[in-house]
């Protein structure tokens, strides 16, 4: 059995769900303290000239609060946007109509907790994937000797190239003859559907972690 450590974080990229891939058991850590500059509330998509970054926006920017801590900034219309900025980038393509409104009615929820909605749509990116792993929240920091914490390893400061979990495997995306790496898991979703999952195993660096 495999069981690791992790971040929890919006709409994850590519590379995290490369360490998911084959894993048992995630612990996931609601008393973690909140960093800013991190993937706790971003993602980046494919628009038709550009990556597009999303960003929820959260209340105060309290430095060191918990994650369970952090509020959405409702009065901000950013549910709207991020939707849009979706359907804008991903209308066509082949799975967005069988996957988009799972993601379409866990956004329109006005969740005030980001904690809870990413914990929601990461449930809802296993159950696309027909992954079986098991999401186990723990509250204190002590883990047992055989979990690999790979907590603060996947950021955006730094490559994914200088980290030993992803490499770049194309696939057919929306949009120009480039391919774009490590976008959020929608892109993959939405343009391979069932086939997502031999992606992200060929997309596996092939060492250990």
């Amino acid at each position: 059995m495999k069981r690791i450590a992790l971040d929890l974080q919006y709409l994850p990229c590519l590379e995290y769900f490369t360490v998911l891939r084959g894993v048992d058991e995630v612990f996931l850590f609601p008393g973690d303290r909140y960093e800013r500059q991190s993937y706790f509330n971003r993602t980046s998509i494919l628009l038709a000239n550009k990556v597009q970054t999303l960003s929820v926006p959260i209340q105060g920017r309290r430095p060191r609060i918990k994650l369970t801590e952090v509020r959405i900034d409702s009065e901000q219309k950013w549910e709207s946007n991020h939707l849009r900025g979706i359907q804008s980038g991903y209308g066509k393509a082949p799975f967005f109509e069988y996957f988009f409104p799972y993601f379409e009615e866990a956004l329109s929820r006005q969740e005030t907790q980001l904690w809870t909605l990413n914990l929601e749509l990461l449930t809802i990116c296993l159950r696309l994937l027909r992954w079986p792993v098991k999401l186990t929240l723990v509250e204190n920091e002590r883990l047992l000797e055989d979990v690999i914490d790979l907590r603060g390893r996947i950021v955006p400061s730094g490559s994914y190239l200088d980290r030993p979990f992803y490499q770049e495997e194309p696939y057919g995306q929306n949009f120009g003859p480039n391919f774009v790496p490590n976008l959020s898991i929608l892109d993959l979703l939405f343009c391979l559907g069932g086939s997502a999952d031999d992606l992200l195993f060929k997309s596996q660096k092939k060492h250990e972690q």
